[in-house]
């Protein structure tokens, strides 16, 4: 998957971009890590207790230009990429991750395309 200036997850119909005024002081607070490559990374459990290891992951990956990002929903490995939007089974997870993203919106991070 490649950094793309728009970024989705799998099945979801909202797109999401950087924030002009993000910086890389903004990805740490919000939890990104930086990778060896240099660029920022976050993981999020989208199951119901974070404690738990096998639910589906977010997984968001942001360029070290801070000017592309991608992003996607994996299983609990982290190898495949997962669509949780094609049933009701996955409400919960449907939420959460509508939550999360929310919430970095209104930190300024993403916004909605």
């Amino acid at each position: 998957m490649a950094f793309e200036k728009t970024a989705t997850v799998l099945g979801a119909n909202t797109k999401y971009r950087l924030h002009p005024d993000a910086k890389r002081y903004t990805l740490r607070d919000n939890g990104f890590t930086e990778t060896n490559g240099g660029n920022y990374q976050l993981i999020r459990p989208l199951d119901a207790t974070p404690q738990s290891k096998e639910g589906f992951k977010l997984k968001i990956t942001v360029s070290k230009d801070i000017q592309t990002l991608k992003m996607s929903i994996t299983t609990a490995n982290g190898l495949k990429a997962v669509n949780i939007f094609k049933d009701d089974k996955q409400k919960m997870s449907q939420e959460k991750f509508y939550f999360l993203m929310d919430g970095m919106i209104s930190r300024g991070l993403f916004e909605k395309v």
